[in-house]
């Protein structure tokens, strides 16, 4: 059974950092292409950062650039999202999700933005509020 189990979700205030994780068991990462996705409340889920499990370029969505990074640790199957300089509307569930592609990353965070993906995490929410 292919799946994910994340966690690190939390209420973190405006300016602050947090860390998510996701750790794939039932398949390996490194053949796969993967992403962090998040659904703001009211709002269609969106693919924010995506990588190839193998490593090499990610897909950054505009409104996370150079403050929310993707990272793998093949080691130990488990993929990661560092997020800092957090906002009020980067509030909602994130989910990580990954799927067998030969596309590019941003194929990827496209694809997971209105359908679904061979594996997703279970969802953990961020509240960014002071």
């Amino acid at each position: 059974q292919l799946q994910f189990v994340e966690s690190g979700g939390d209420l973190v205030q405006p300016g602050g950092s947090l860390r998510l994780s996701c750790t794939a068991s039932g398949f390996n990462l490194h053949y796969y292409k993967i992403g962090w996705f998040r659904q703001a409340p009211g709002k269609e889920r969106e693919g924010i950062l995506c990588l190839g499990g193998s490593g090499g370029r990610a897909y950054y969505a505009d409104s996370v650039k150079d403050r929310f990074t993707i990272s793998v640790d093949n080691r130990k199957n488990t993929m990661y999202l560092q997020m800092n300089s957090l906002k009020p509307e980067d509030a909602g569930v994130y989910y990580c999700g990954a799927e067998i592609s030969s596309q590019s990353p941003k194929a990827t965070c496209l694809r997971g933005g209105v359908k679904d993906l061979e594996v997703w995490g279970q969802g953990t929410r961020v509240t960014v509020s002071s």
